[in-house]
């Protein structure tokens, strides 16, 4: 049994170096002179322990075997720096893992800012060397460019220093990291194809459908702003493939359908159902829709009250402009669909709301406010209030418990709420805006519309300094500054 095992480690170990053959290995001696060898290099400087590192290994092996017959040249490497790259990495002042970095030659030239998965890495990159478009000198050339999986954009120029060429090459730069630009002058191919001074994108074959043209042709102006406008309100198409890494650039009033997309494994199921989004989103054209995978957003699908969505049919979720969430309640197809958007252009859904139940007493010195009470607990309570948005697992949160505590009592017989708010429990409500745990807000009672981010220190006196001097009228107990007064003799 030993031996096999000892026979069985180096064969797992030379699979595990294969995964990585296109990675290039630097250390601080072959870091300048290997670098200086290749046009272009991504480099990853990281430490084997990093949980982080170790999941991208395998993303960033995989994109250096994809950019291996790129063209400009794009190589991929690596450098570990807790062993023989640690004075590289000081040098590029690396404080965390992974940290990636672009450089020309031995050049630095930018931080790597781009998506962390093979695909989104090789597209980031292509984006990054090289110019913005890639000039099409012939047919074959404008043919070959199209045989692609992604949106294509090409300009079609008799002179490549005309005015809208120039806004082209502007907005193709700007757009380089998320579009594929291409563009031609050359004469026969124009004639061909009856494409004169004009822009046209190409949706790849993979998302074409019977529901959109396959083709957009612009017909703006030659400013930069309507190019611009032509291309990012065309990419996606009237149902786009949202992904962790370009969900930003889908805007509400925004409607998803969230199911199994897999266009790598699955693209003739992934379209089945897509095409059935678009067949009647192409009727709602106030909303932006989306396709998404379940299994990456299904953090999403827990904001909604979806612990886990089964079957195959799409879970579909909608946020308003206003940022309200509503929920297709019936089982999809498209006569539910259609009925779903239809109610919720008229107005006429219930917006879904996660909440805690209300608690049945609310007598504590520092009242617990749910989604559902929110209004009654801090709207409406006609006082100065002070909201800690906290989540029950955070070490900060559970060190200042005991402050709030006594803030509340001490401040019981003021004009004044302490209210604590689980903000991963219920829906966080607006104007108010947390991303970091906890996070304090006050409140005026004459402004609850315009509350204010509390930035101050985090024990008891910091606390009654600050209400001290923000609170509408002066409190009883303490003067502006924060220090206790007696009681006047009438209240004694």
């Amino acid at each position: 049994m030993l031996r096999k095992c000892l026979i069985l480690l180096p064969l797992l170990l030379l699979g595990a170096l294969a995964d990585e053959k296109d990675v290039l290995d630097l250390t601080d001696s072959t870091f300048d002179s290997e670098l200086e060898r290749h046009e272009n290099t991504l480099v990853m400087f990281y430490a084997p322990w990093c949980g982080h590192c170790k999941r991208l290994k395998p993303e960033y092996a995989k994109a250096a075997e994809l950019l291996i017959d790129s063209e400009p040249s794009i190589t991929l490497a690596k450098v570990d720096c807790t062993e023989g790259g640690k004075e590289t990495c000081n040098k590029f002042s690396v404080n965390g893992y992974p940290t990636l970095k672009i450089f020309e030659r031995n050049e630095f030239r930018s931080d790597y800012n781009g998506p962390r998965e093979a695909s989104g890495i090789v597209k980031y990159m292509k984006s990054q060397v090289g110019p913005a478009s890639k000039e099409l000198t012939s047919e074959d050339a404008h043919k070959t460019f199209l045989e692609t999986d992604e949106v294509t954009v090409i300009g079609y120029f008799e002179k490549d220093d005309s005015p809208l060429s120039a806004a082209y090459h502007t907005v193709s730069k700007k757009l380089r990291e998320k579009v594929r630009f291409g563009h031609t002058s050359q004469k026969e191919l124009l004639d061909k194809l009856s494409h004169k001074n004009t822009i046209v994108l190409y949706r790849p074959k993979l998302l074409q459908n019977k529901f959109e043209d396959n083709s957009v042709v612009y017909k703006g102006s030659d400013s930069i702003s309507d190019v611009n406008e032509f291309i990012t309100k065309n990419y996606h198409g009237i149902a786009g493939i949202r992904t962790r890494d370009n969900a930003q650039e889908f805007k509400n009033p925004l409607v998803v359908a969230y199911y199994s997309v897999d266009y790598a494994k699955n693209p003739k199921g992934t379209n089945y159902w897509r095409n059935r989004i678009i067949k009647v989103a192409k009727d709602f054209p106030a909303y932006l829709f989306a396709v998404a995978s379940k299994d990456d957003f299904q953090h999403e699908l827990n904001d909604f009250g979806i612990d886990y969505a089964k079957g195959d049919k799409p879970v579909v979720l909608a946020r308003d402009a206003q940022n309200k969430k509503y929920v297709l309640k019936e089982e999809f197809s498209m006569d539910t669909f259609e009925t779903f958007l239809k109610d919720l252009q008229a107005g006429a859904l219930e917006p879904y709301l996660k909440s805690e139940p209300i608690p049945d007493s609310n007598a504590g010195n520092v009242k617990v406010a749910v989604a559902k009470n929110f209004d009654e607990v801090v709207n409406d309570n006609g006082k100065d209030t002070l909201i800690e948005f906290y989540a029950p697992w955070c070490g900060h949160c559970k060190k200042l418990a005991p402050v709030f505590d006594e803030l509340g009592e001490k401040l019981a017989d003021e004009d004044i709420e302490i209210v604590k708010f689980d903000a991963t429990a219920n829906d966080v409500p607006a104007p108010y805006e947390v991303h970091g745990f906890p996070t304090l807000f006050w409140a005026p009672k004459d402004a609850k519309d315009s509350p204010v981010k509390y930035e101050g220190g985090r024990e008891l006196d910091d606390f009654v300094k600050y209400i001290a001097k923000h609170s509408t009228d002066e409190l009883k107990g303490y003067d502006r500054k924060g220090k206790a007064v007696k009681p006047r003799t009438d209240e004694l």
